[in-house]
């Protein structure tokens, strides 16, 4: 089919978001594009229950599509509630081989090594759509094109 559609490798995405407001938003926007949000939490401490459930719960070679699973992608704030940011929840990601885009006010120190990149707030439903379009693309292995108000880091990182 000449413009049949690609499979997507971001199907489901978790949330860590801190301010109420900002992660309503982001979840209804990242539904509206298409995306199962996992779940929208606030702290580390969820984010490794979220995790761990979401892992024991993997298809043993079924039809993902009847049965989905996972995290495919984690947007995170770098504040979060608790006693850990969101850099040790990219650290954690990063473990299990689950790719970590940071939405945040300012620009992270030192995260190329923990995550795919960053987008600053604030911003709108259409640079989320772009920026995950541009994700999907950076995970195939595509080029991929500037996204305003979205920074994707040259080397992607890997699992440790």
């Amino acid at each position: 089919m000449l413009f049949s559609k690609r499979k997507r490798i971001v199907k489901r995405i978790l949330i860590v978001e801190d301010e109420p407001l900002v992660a309503f938003d982001n979840e209804t926007m990242v539904t509206d594009a298409g995306y199962d949000v996992v779940a929208t939490i606030d702290t580390h401490a969820e984010v490794l229950r979220v995790l761990d459930s979401e892992s024991e719960r993997l298809p043993s070679g079924g039809d993902e599509d009847e049965d989905p699973r996972g995290v495919d992608l984690i947007l995170t704030d770098i504040s979060l509630a608790g006693d850990q940011d969101g850099y040790a929840v990219a650290r954690e990601a990063r473990k299990r081989g689950i790719p970590v885009l940071f939405v945040s006010a300012t620009p992270p120190e030192g995260a190329e090594e923990i995550a795919l990149g960053y987008m600053l707030k604030p911003y709108q439903e259409r640079t989320l759509r772009a920026a995950l379009r541009e994700i999907e693309k950076r995970l195939a292995g595509e080029r991929t094109k500037k996204v305003d108000g979205m920074v994707l880091y040259d080397a992607a990182p890997g699992p440790v």
